[in-house]
């Protein structure tokens, strides 16, 4: 099992825009990825509505997680995604 912990940096946490920029990477890579914050829940992270419902906010720290053998490299590119700031893309 891989897992990394990645803290929000977009100004404005997981909103709509940067929500869908993560969920269609996790989608298109076709691998399993679940994504929590500290204090939360864990969802489906390829689920806009999921990540959403999470109500991530800019500095929220979130652990994403795959069982999947090969999620290594998804991981830390889903990693630097939510380590930068999305808003200003």
């Amino acid at each position: 099992m891989a897992e990394r912990t990645v803290e929000i940096a977009s100004k404005h946490g997981l909103h709509a825009r940067p929500a869908t920029l993560f969920t269609q990477t996790v989608a298109k890579s076709g691998v399993p990825v679940q994504i929590s914050k500290a204090s939360g829940r864990t969802v489906n992270a390829a689920s806009i509505l999921g990540v959403i419902s999470l109500g991530i906010e800019h500095g929220d720290t979130v652990t994403l997680v795959s069982e999947d053998p090969a999620s290594d490299a998804l991981l830390d590119e889903l990693a630097a995604l939510l380590a930068s700031d999305l808003d200003a893309e």
